[in-house]
């Protein structure tokens, strides 16, 4: 998303503020991710369509992303928050799913002049595997491991945020860096100087080992403009809150998913979106939040 965009966004979430005012509204802490990312630019697209009504206000939180999330989450820092199915099976019983609303798409970039060319290529490598509290920095240890590596071992891994791991790699500090995220992701200038490595193959190993929630998915042509298509693994995002949200709050944030969808898609979104009450629903081992429940019931029986 554009840095107009967003400016224009938080500006008409400021001028809804004023208008409707907040004393009779609940104000929901939204933990998101990284300026760049696509978390970052939902939880802005959300608290938008929430200014436009009278019952929740969203505040969205920038965070490292979703184990950063999910923590917070559970220490009652935040009320909401996004993350990856992989990382919140983690936390069984600690959260609840209010909805699955995208896929991410795991990106491993490298430069388009080195010799990288799959994962096993990674041994001796230095790699940055997602800022440290990302949802990438779990999944890129499991990936790794698939592919036959030791990630403490054959791979010098580093942590860092998407921006500045973008820069590293561009410059050759790094050999290459893994995001979990949106296509495209503006922080990764691919095709030139990065590409991306295809995944594909890795994914079903991936779900055998880990569980069904990697799927392999297409990252099209074109999507990084002059690019090739590539295979990668998906994973799904799902908008998570505490359990103790109360239900009316959580029936409010299902509305705008519901009743708001086309407004709810982040540039980032090229690829598969679920906000429909028929695929909201899907989230896995994550229970639903009975607020939740009750309004995908009342919306499609």
């Amino acid at each position: 998303m554009s840095r107009r965009r967003m400016l224009a966004l938080t500006a008409l979430v400021s001028a809804g503020l004023a208008g409707c005012g907040t004393n009779d509204r609940t104000t929901v802490r939204l933990a998101s991710g990284e300026d760049g990312g696509f978390y970052y630019a939902f939880a802005r697209l959300l608290a938008a369509a929430a200014a436009g009504t009278g019952t929740v206000r969203i505040e969205p939180v920038e965070t490292a992303g979703s184990q950063q999330n999910l923590r917070m989450v559970a220490d009652g820092e935040v009320e909401t928050a996004l993350a990856l199915a992989d990382s919140a099976s983690d936390f069984g019983g600690r959260v609840v799913a209010l909805g699955r609303v995208y896929e991410n798409y795991l990106q491993l970039a490298v430069r388009t002049d080195g010799p990288l060319n799959e994962v096993a290529d990674l041994r001796g490598r230095r790699v940055n595997l997602g800022a440290a509290g990302s949802g990438a920095a779990v999944t890129g240890q499991r990936l790794l491991t698939t592919a036959g590596l030791d990630p403490a071992a054959d791979v010098v891994v580093e942590h860092r945020p998407l921006r500045e791991a973008a820069q590293r790699l561009t410059e050759g500090a790094i050999d290459a860096l893994l995001w979990a995220g949106g296509v495209p992701t503006a922080a990764l200038a691919v095709p030139d100087p990065l590409r991306l490595i295809d995944l594909g193959a890795l994914a079903a190993p991936m779900r055998e080992r880990y569980g069904s929630v990697y799927d392999r998915v297409a990252i099209p042509a074109d999507a990084y403009p002059g690019s090739p298509a590539v295979h990668t693994i998906g994973v799904a995002n799902l908008l998570l809150a505490a359990a103790n949200l109360p239900d009316e709050t959580a029936a409010a944030i299902v509305d705008l998913l519901v009743r708001h969808a086309d407004a709810l898609v982040p540039a980032e979104a090229a690829g598969t979106q679920f906000l429909d009450g028929r695929f909201l629903i899907g989230t896995g081992t994550v229970p639903l939040h009975p607020g939740a429940a009750e309004v995908y019931r009342r919306w499609h029986g």
